[in-house]
Formats: C-alpha cells, sequence, structure tokens
C-alpha cells in the first residue's frame, strides 16, 4: 500500500445517470485513505446505499475466521491483526485498525446485516515470507520490504502529497481536512451525525458513492504519472486482489464492494486475464503462519510505519468520527476539562472564547471549517496563554491519545499469552499504554507476586516493566516499577513461546540455557539475581553449578570484583523473599576470599583509566562486603580481612593514587581509620615530593565525584588546609595539566558545597585553639575538636524528631 492513500473511487469507466438513478451497479471500489475518518463515513454512507451482497477488504485472507470477533462486545478498538511466522514470531506485521478505520467500519456493517465479509490482499504466508527480517521494526507492513535500488530508480510517491499540491496546499494534512474529513457525505444529518439504520433511503443514493468516482479519476491520473509508486510489490498483491474479486463475483454477483487502499483502485479496475494474474504470483515463497487480534494504541498509530502510515493526530481523528454534532465546540471542552485536571485555571468563558477564535481562524485562513491547526492555535491562545508547554499536555493526551483496546479471551493466542493474560488479571494488573509507575511492598503475598511475574517477563525480555529507584523507602522489601504496554510485546510473547507454555517454565528453561551459554561470570551471577528476584527455584541450581564452575576458573580480579555485588545482593533479596540462598553464600564466601588475596598487587601499574575502572571496582566491593558482613555468622572475620586490604591499598605508594585515595575515604567513612591517620596519609599524598598529577589523582579519589567529599572538607579544615596548601604550592608549569583533574573533582560538588569551601578559603584557617565562631563572624566550618556547647543544644532536637523521651536532667527543666 502507498505510504499514504487517497479515499478512492468506484470502477473507473462506470458512471451514474443521475441522483435520481440509485447506485450504479456493482462492483463498487471504494478506495480509501487508512485510519481516515472521513473516508470511514463516505464507506459508511455507500455500504448503506448500495447495499451490496459482500464485502471484500484489504488485508490478509488468512484473518477470514478471525472476522467474527469484531462483534463479540469485548472487542473494542484500536485492535490489529497479527501475523507471524510461526518457526520465527520474530517475522510478523500487524494490521491495525481504529474505530474511525473504513476496514474497520465496513466489517462491523457487514457483521450487523450478516454480509459475508473477506480479506482480499496478499496472504501473509507469502508477505511474510518475502518480508526481510526486523526484529526492531515488527510493526513494518509486510508488503514494503525496501528494495534500495528500486526506490533510487522511482521513488516512493505520497498520493495526498502530489494531490495538495496540484491544488495549491503546501501541508498535505490540512489539504485533507478541507477536501474529505470537513465534508458532510450524504446520508448524514445536518448536525454532522449519521442516520439511524431504520432511516428511509435517500431519494438519491448514487450520491453517496460519487465521491469515490472523483477521487478515482484522481488516482487513475496519478498512476499513469508515476506508475507503482516506487513499490513494485503492488503488483503482486493487486494480482492477487484481481483474482479474489473475480471469485467473489462468480459467487456472489456484480452486487461486490471492496474497501481497499484509493492507490489500488485503478490496478483492480483494470482489465487483466486471469492467466497473466497469476503468472505475476508464481513461485512466491511460503511460509506457516498464525494471525490473532491483539489490541493496539493510538500512539502506535501515530508512528510512521504499519498498516497504512502512520497518521499525526489520531486521537483528534477519532474525535471527528464520534462527535455527533459541532465536533469543536465538544473538541475544546474535552482540552478545558484535561487542564482542569492538571489544576489550571479553565472556565467556561475559555471555552466560547477559543470555539470563537478558532472559527475566526479559519474564515481568515480561507478554510470552510476550524480544523486541528485552528483549534491548536485557539487552545495555545486563550487557554493555555501563548505557552507550549500544558499544549504539550493537550497533545499527548488528546490529540494522539493514549487510547489501549481489548480483545476477547476468545481470540487465539499463544498459550503462554493465555497464562500471561490469568496473571495479569489474577493479579490485578492491567495492561494500560500510557506510563506509570507501580511501588510494590514485597511483605505482601500480591505485591510479590506482581514483583515475581515482572522479574520473569524481563528475563523472557517481555519488556512491560522497567525497575526504577523508588520514592519512599529504602528497604529490600520496597520495589518502584515503570510499566509501559506496547503491542509489539505480543511478539515478544510469541517469541518467548519456545521456551514454554507458562510465565514460570518459559523463565526457568531460558535461564538454564543462558546458564549453560555464559562465558563471563558476572553474567552468570547477573542471572542468579535474576532467578532469585523472578523465584524461579528450579533454574537455581542449575545457574549456581555455572556459578560455581566458573568462578573456579575465572583468575580475574576484575571479573570476580564484578560478580560480587551481583552475589551480596542476591543473598539481601533472598532474606527478603523468603528464598533458601546457602549455595550463594558459599560462593561468595569464596569469591571474597579470592579478591582480598588478588585485589592489592592487581592495583599498581595501572595507567588512568585502568585505574578508573579499578576505584569503582574497589568501592562496589567494598559496598558487597557490607551487605554480605551484615548477615554473616560471627567469627567470619568478613569485615576484617577487607579492612586490611583497604589499609595496604591505602600505604602502598606503588598503587595508583586514585585508589590510594579511594581506600583512605572508605576507611575513614568506616570508623577504620582515626582522623589523624587521615590527615597524615593526604600529607604524605600531597608532600612536595609527590607529582602534580599523582597528588591530584589521590584528591580524586579521596573527595571526588558525587560520594560527599565536599561535605568531609567543610567539616574538615585541616584536610582542607592540607589540599589548599598543596594547591597554592603547584608550580605554574604544572598547574595546567593538572587542572582537568581538579575541575572534574571539584565540579561534582553541590553549589552550596562549592560556595561554602570558596568562603572557608577565601577567610584562611582558624588559629590553633580557637573556634571558628571567635575567628569571624560568618558562617563557617568546625574547628579541630568537638564544641560540646553546640552539640549539646542540638540533642532535644535529635530526641524529638526520633520519637525519643528527655533525659531526665531535661526534663526537670
Amino acid at each position: 500500500m502507498s505510504g499514504a492513500t487517497v479515499a478512492g473511487a468506484m470502477t473507473p469507466g462506470r458512471t451514474t445517470t443521475g441522483p435520481a438513478a440509485g447506485p450504479a451497479a456493482g462492483p463498487w471500489l471504494l478506495g480509501v485513505r487508512h485510519h481516515g475518518p472521513g473516508s470511514a463515513r463516505a464507506v459508511l454512507a455507500a455500504l448503506r446505499a448500495a447495499r451490496p451482497a459482500a464485502v471484500l477488504i484489504e488485508g490478509p485472507p488468512e484473518g477470514d475466521a478471525l472476522v467474527p470477533l469484531a462483534a463479540d462486545p469485548r472487542m473494542r478498538p484500536p485492535v490489529a491483526l497479527l501475523a507471524h511466522a510461526v518457526d520465527d514470531p520474530g517475522r510478523a506485521s500487524f494490521w491495525p485498525m481504529a474505530a474511525f478505520s473504513p476496514e474497520w467500519v465496513a466489517i462491523r456493517w457487514a457483521l450487523d446485516h450478516d454480509v459475508p465479509v473477506r480479506f482480499i490482499d496478499l496472504p501473509a504466508a507469502h508477505s511474510l515470507a518475502l518480508k526481510e527480517p526486523a526484529p526492531e521494526e515488527p510493526e513494518e507492513e509486510p508488503e514494503r520490504v525496501e528494495h534500495p535500488q528500486e526506490e533510487e530508480v522511482t521513488p516512493v510517491v505520497d498520493p495526498i502529497r502530489v494531490l495538495a499540491e496540484t491544488a495549491g496546499y503546501d501541508d498535505p494534512e490540512r489539504w485533507w481536512e478541507d477536501v474529505v474529513e470537513h465534508r458532510s457525505p450524504t446520508g448524514e444529518r445536518d448536525d454532522g451525525g449519521m442516520p439511524p439504520e431504520d432511516a428511509a433511503p435517500d431519494d438519491a443514493p448514487g450520491d453517496a458513492l460519487a465521491p469515490f468516482v472523483a477521487l478515482a479519476e484522481a488516482m487513475s491520473a496519478l498512476r499513469e504519472a508515476y506508475g507503482d509508486g516506487g513499490q513494485p510489490r503492488d503488483a503482486v498483491r493487486e494480482a492477487y486482489m484481481r483474482i479474489q474479486l473475480r471469485t467473489a463475483r462468480k459467487e456472489f454477483g456484480d452486487g461486490v464492494a471492496v474497501v481497499c487502499g484509493a492507490w489500488h483502485v485503478p490496478a483492480l479496475a483494470a482489465r487483466t486475464t486471469l492467466a497473466a494474474d497469476r503468472a505475476l504470483l508464481k513461485g512466491l515463497p511460503k511460509v506457516r503462519t498464525d494471525l490473532t487480534w491483539v489490541p493496539w494504541t493510538h500512539r502506535r498509530l501515530a508512528r510512521q510505519s504499519g498498516y497504512g502510515a502512520g497518521i499525526d493526530s489520531p486521537g483528534w481523528y477519532g474525535h471527528l468520527f464520534e462527535a455527533a454534532d459541532r465536533p469543536i465546540e465538544r473538541w475544546m471542552t474535552k482540552v478545558a476539562g484535561l487542564l482542569r485536571g492538571e489544576d489550571r485555571s479553565v472556565s467556561t468563558a475559555h471555552v466560547i472564547e477559543a470555539v470563537r477564535l478558532a472559527e475566526t481562524l479559519a474564515a481568515l485562513r480561507g478554510r470552510p471549517l476550524a480544523g486541528l491547526g485552528e483549534t491548536t492555535d485557539a487552545v495555545r491562545a486563550v487557554m493555555c496563554e501563548g505557552s507550549d508547554v500544558p499544549l504539550t499536555l493537550v497533545r499527548d493526551r488528546l490529540i494522539v491519545g493514549e487510547s489501549l483496546g481489548e480483545v476477547p479471551d476468545t481470540a487465539p493466542a499463544v498459550p503462554l499469552q493465555r497464562d500471561l493474560t490469568r496473571s495479569q488479571r489474577t493479579l490485578r494488573l492491567k495492561p494500560e499504554a500510557s506510563e506509570r509507575e507501580l511501588d510494590l511492598d514485597l511483605r505482601k503475598e500480591t505485591d510479590a507476586a506482581r514483583s515475581r511475574l515482572l522479574h520473569r517477563l524481563r528475563l523472557l525480555d517481555v519488556g512491560w516493566g522497567d525497575p526504577v529507584a523508588g520514592r519512599g523507602s529504602t528497604g529490600t522489601f520496597r520495589e518502584s516499577w515503570r510499566l509501559s504496554w506496547e503491542p509489539e510485546l505480543h511478539i515478544r510473547v510469541a517469541e518467548a513461546g519456545v521456551w514454554g507454555t507458562t510465565v514460570l517454565t518459559a523463565a526457568t528453561a531460558k535461564a538454564a540455557s543462558q546458564a549453560a551459554a555464559a562465558t563471563a561470570l558476572a553474567e552468570v551471577t547477573a542471572l542468579a539475581e535474576h532467578c532469585l528476584l523472578a523465584g524461579l527455584p528450579e533454574a537455581l541450581p542449575v545457574v549456581m553449578k555455572a556459578l560455581a564452575d566458573r568462578a573456579a576458573l575465572d583468575a580475574d580480579v576484575g571479573h570476580l570484583a564484578d560478580a560480587l555485588p551481583a552475589l551480596a545482593r542476591s543473598l539481601r533479596y533472598g532474606d527478603v523473599r523468603s528464598t533458601d540462598t546457602a549455595a550463594l553464600t558459599e560462593v561468595a564466601a569464596g569469591l571474597t576470599e579470592r579478591i582480598c588475596v588478588g585485589l592489592p598487587p592487581a592495583c599498581t601499574g595501572l595507567d588512568p583509566d585502568g585505574a578508573e575502572t579499578l576505584r569503582g571496582q574497589v568501592e562496589a566491593v567494598h559496598g558487597a562486603i557490607g551487605l554480605l558482613d551484615t548477615g554473616a555468622a560471627p567469627g567470619t572475620g568478613l569485615r576484617e580481612r577487607w579492612d586490611a586490604v583497604l589499609h595496604k591499598l591505602a600505604a602502598r605508594d606503588t598503587v595508583a593514587g586514585i585508589i590510594r585515595g579511594r581506600a583512605t575515604r572508605l576507611l575513614l567513612d568506616e570508623g577504620r581509620l582515626p582522623e589523624d591517620e587521615a590527615a597524615r596519609l593526604m600529607g604524605l599524598a600531597l608532600s612536595p615530593g609527590t607529582p602534580p598529577a599523582d597528588a591530584a589523582a589521590w584528591i580524586e579519589g579521596f573527595v571526588g565525584g558525587t560520594s560527599g567529599g565536599g561535605m568531609l572538607l567543610v567539616h574538615d579544615e585541616r584536610l582542607l588546609g592540607l589540599v589548599d596548601a598543596w594547591l597554592t604550592g603547584v608550580p605554574a608549569d604544572r598547574f595546567t595539566g593538572v587542572l582537568p583533574l581538579l575541575r572534574r573533582t571539584f565540579s561534582a560538588y553541590e553549589p552550596g558545597v562549592r560556595r561554602t569551601l570558596g568562603e572557608l578559603v577565601r577567610r584562611g584557617p582558624v588559629p590553633e585553639g580557637a573556634r571558628r565562631d571567635d575567628a569571624a563572624p560568618a558562617t563557617g566550618g568546625f574547628g579541630p575538636g568537638l564544641d560540646q556547647a553546640r552539640a549539646d543544644a542540638v540533642e532535644p532536637v535529635l530526641r524529638l524528631l526520633l520519637g525519643r523521651s528527655p533525659e531526665p536532667a531535661e526534663a526537670a527543666v
């Protein structure tokens, strides 16, 4: 199909004899623009006027068996036909339909009137076999396989753009609105709504078909000028559609209506032989396919891909199709309701003025009615006070929309999809197109089950949810997720179906397979963490065996350091989720011992990049050992062994400066290093004999980044004085070389921290034995000792915040 088709026409050459003559004899070729509400209204009016014996629709014939589901009350558009290859579910295509899509309107009319309805496009078995695999774009239309050489010869033609430019428009969408969306097809009431089904037939039903005649002539002229329009495969599709049309005429006579892209109308009306059409189809490849209905979203309709190409404003088009009358007034009312819900002050007077402005803009621009451009300009000026910020909300929520369709349970689905649907209902996790955050309390059984389901889906590459940092408690019993269901996830579920028929068995099988195929130790430890989070007890023994094997063979300290944090988190999660982690504990203890032995030699002779990488690994191991030590049995000595390693790193001159500085800082923060000793180590690192680059690296390791180093300097003026003295003593010829490193170190501080440090440096050091309060009235840091009076003043406030009762002496006061 073309990139953007136009509402089409009856077979060229068939004419009406006048308004009173009734509709012309069939077959009727109703060319449409996919997802066009104007085309949908025109098709509905034409079907009511012509009353065909059968309706043929552009789409995969394998979907004929699924058509009756469109009448199910639980089927709510937007929905899509999904076809995928049985042996390769990633090779798939969608045929989406919204409530305002002409195809959907034709299907519902045929089902409501017991008229046979069939799809007549090239079967999905052929189109998927012809399609190049493109997992990253599964929604691409099957017939839109790119041919770079052919496209260079014949550029792809956009019929709407060509017709708009011919009519003197610079905006194809505006032309389409003026010509199609703003006209009232015959059979509509004066207020814009469609007549009831039991209304008497029009005196001039032929007028309902007249628009298709005019647009058919336009499409015929375009096909004569542009040929296949840069889509050579259309010839194969159109040959198959002509064969299907011949078959339907033999069965139902000429009273057949065809709903297809307007671009194809001239080809379907062309006189060709059956033998010629069959010759075009000879030798086409074929694959086994499965089809089903899946929910779709308005947001997906707004993307430039898929069946019929994307449209910019599906929410607006849906409103135009559904509004019985006064569409502009009703639209402004929707916008006002949305903005009020966001606590913006929008009154009835705003709505009235916005409607008037939109109508005035339409008159000034020579348009028959106000379109999306005029309404948007009016909303910006009247309701948004000229700001585009609230207008972005209007576009996301209304112009594009967040509608997610629904499909009944009776629709075909792979067993894994059915199990997922059951789990979603049991856990009350409804898929939604809009992005939302979900906070889980793992102490509650339902929330714990939700967490396991989401983690299992992540393991199966079904990205329904992503973990995010929680806004509340940081305890291990809390989890936060960001959920958003996309239609493509149905393909991911179909692909994951090769692993099992339920989410649990599929995740277990895939985890075992990944454990056997993993080559890096960090991959296996991450997989072990996933198994614990997802609650996969049957997969865990396989993963643990692979973990023990990889850990025994891997001698790289960096790999061991990368693996330990995941193991530590797994042990912590195991406690929260009541999971047996004895095997993990044994492996983690072995890894820790090997890291403690191998880390000091690995930290020598490093270049700057290698030192920076290992610094991060030291920090990660330090945090992991903190977790392991919390749950370790008494007497294991885990923390003591790690402290000894950090002392070695901090004291050895051969260790990279950034690592020595970080080791010193970690010991100081844990209270394992006296402040005087930390000051001594800093003095040695910043002594005049140390190269400036090495000293700057030590400073970055000690106070760099966002680890609170700036506040450490604020509250310990001895360390600040050492840094200040070293910095002022760097020779001018070497200062430029260390400046980038220093800038990187101090630029990570909060603005308030940098300002306070600047004030302290400007005023100079506090005299020995004096307090900062005595030296200057301005706010500053602390002196070398504890200010007991100031500490006593804060204590009552802390007790109040912590809910602690005051000391007897305080109570007496």
